[in-house]
């Protein structure tokens, strides 16, 4: 019992914070830089602070791990939940949990088979989002005036590329250089396809007519860059059409199945991007010789066939003598006729001669002179009869006349004093009719005058209204400090209700009144 209590008492005491600090010491010094391999568990994403926090674990084990945000930036294959990676980073201690952790550095898949399971997954997403389907594809301009290619620089690709465009068709190439493997190298291809796709028609910087995006051969992980998916919705919005021509042609990106055109090698792209201007320049001499034979035949045959014609056709006599002959036999019925024609005409002639004889002016003023004779002698006998009686019958119908126009003018005498009595009448029961209703205007006006309420505010009286212009006609209707309208016999004044000064006054009592005769108004009645 006393060795016991001996050595604890022997034993430093250290504080927790320097024990933690001794363990990561410890740790941080034995292993400094680890890869490990495990599944990714519990990732959520990157927290708030762009921080990533997840576990590593296989079949028995379990580490916490984190990713920094400048690294996880950096990163090209960032963590998801379920796959399997190997991890590269310091082993360190968190001595706030009492728990051990590996800050990732880098991170990258476990084997081809976990990347070859990434990327299908990946294309299954992007081809149920229609980017790689066949009916979006646009075939290449047969003969571009400027090719862009999105390639390295300093790789023998882009010098693959420009030697077999220089043999086939020089056209202008516009390179936008790019990095083809590596962290940044998948931003840069989708920032240059999309720069290319942003140039103006016209310019300094003509937009090319086709794109060429090349990389030579390498591994699945040195091609990784291709299968991004920023390239691929790149290329698959491309307005520009686009040879993909990545790797070997055993080589399969995912930027093969969204680009219009698939080259199995960048050179195989420079192909299909322009053709062979020896063979243009074949095909167009061969074009030309067989138009030009084909313009020589025809010419050979439409002489052939004019010379054939021009045998069949008649001699110049033969042509013209049968309408010679038909010209003189029209000729000799032309005379005859117009001779028989002339001697229709003679006889015509002679029997208007013979008729205009009979209907001659003197014959005919003959014959009128001695119609006008027989007229005359009927005219003289006739005398008697056309003056005598026209003139008794117009004094018999002088003297009826007379005695119609004398019975007119005594009925329209007659008449006129009837309509002269009846005027008398109606003027007088005018007159009557009018004092009548004189009568009755002054007494309705005598009347309306007795019953106005402006009779009664000329005996000294007032009519009090509120705000909506109703009268008031007891002060229990009165609001303390209501305006008021009061109306006097010369005008009307505001005024604001105050408090009530006494009791209601009563009248006197009313003394009977006399009836010493009676009076005509009696039953008219007063407002008050």
């Amino acid at each position: 019992m006393a060795d016991t209590d001996a050595r604890r008492s022997n034993a430093p005491e250290i504080t927790v914070s320097e024990l933690a600090g001794a363990l990561k010491r410890a740790i941080e010094d034995r292993f400094g830089y680890v890869r490990v391999r495990g599944e990714i568990t519990g990732y959520r994403g990157p927290h708030s602070s762009g921080h990533a926090y997840f576990s590593l674990k296989d079949e028995s084990a379990r580490l916490d791990a984190v990713i920094w945000r400048t690294s996880l930036q950096r990163m090209r294959l960032k963590p998801q939940e379920g796959l399997e990676v190997v991890a590269t980073g310091r082993l360190t201690t968190f001595p706030g949990k009492s728990s051990y952790q590996i800050v990732i550095e880098a991170l990258e898949l476990a084997g081809v088979g976990a990347l070859m399971a990434l990327l299908e997954a990946r294309r299954r997403k992007l081809a149920e989002e229609g980017l790689f389907d066949a009916a979006r594809k646009r075939k290449a301009p047969f003969l571009p005036r400027v090719v862009g290619v999105v390639t390295s620089p300093t790789g023998a690709v882009i010098r693959d590329i420009l030697h077999r465009l220089a043999d086939r068709f020089p056209v202008r190439v516009v390179v936008w250089p790019v990095r083809v493997q590596g962290d940044t190298s998948a931003a840069e291809i989708a920032a240059a396809i999309d720069g290319f796709n942003a140039l103006a028609q016209e310019g300094a910087a003509v937009r090319p007519d086709v794109l060429i995006v090349a990389r030579g051969g390498g591994s699945l992980e040195d091609l990784m860059s291709f299968n991004d998916e920023a390239v691929v919705r790149a290329a698959a919005r491309s307005a520009i059409p686009l040879i993909a021509a990545v790797g070997h042609e055993t080589d399969w990106t995912l930027i093969d199945h969204a680009a219009d055109v698939r080259a199995p090698t960048p050179t195989a792209a420079a192909e299909f991007a322009v053709p062979v201007r020896a063979e243009l320049l074949a095909a167009l001499a061969d074009l030309h010789a067989r138009g030009r034979g084909a313009i020589l035949r025809f010419a050979r045959r439409l002489r052939s066939d004019f010379r054939a014609l021009s045998r069949a056709l008649p001699g110049e006599e033969a042509i013209v003598a049968e309408p010679r002959q038909r010209l003189d036999r029209a000729a000799e019925t032309l005379v005859a006729r117009v001779r028989a024609g002339l001697d229709q005409r003679a006889l015509r002639a002679a029997g208007l001669e013979r008729r205009l004889a009979r209907h001659s002016p003197r014959a005919h003023l003959a014959g009128q002179r001695e119609r006008l004779r027989g007229v005359a002698g009927r005219l003289a006998r006739a005398r008697p009869l056309l003056i005598e009686w026209p003139r008794r019958a117009a004094d018999a119908a002088g003297r009826a006349f007379a005695r119609e126009a004398a019975l007119i003018a005594r009925r329209r005498n007659e008449r006129a004093a009837a309509l002269a009595r009846l005027a008398a009448r109606l003027s007088r029961a005018y007159d009557e009719r009018l004092q009548t209703r004189r009568a009755q205007l002054f007494s309705t006006w005598q009347l309306l005058g007795a019953m106005s309420y402006r009779g009664v505010l000329s005996r000294g009286f007032a009519l009090v209204r509120d705000e909506t212009q109703r009268p008031l006609r007891r002060a229990a209707e009165v609001r303390q400090t209501q305006r008021l309208e009061i109306e006097f016999a010369d005008g009307k004044v505001g005024a604001i209700a105050g408090g009530r000064v006494g009791p209601p006054l009563t009248p006197p009592p009313l003394l009977p009144r006399r009836r010493a005769r009676p009076d005509k108004d009696e039953g008219q009645g007063t407002l008050f």
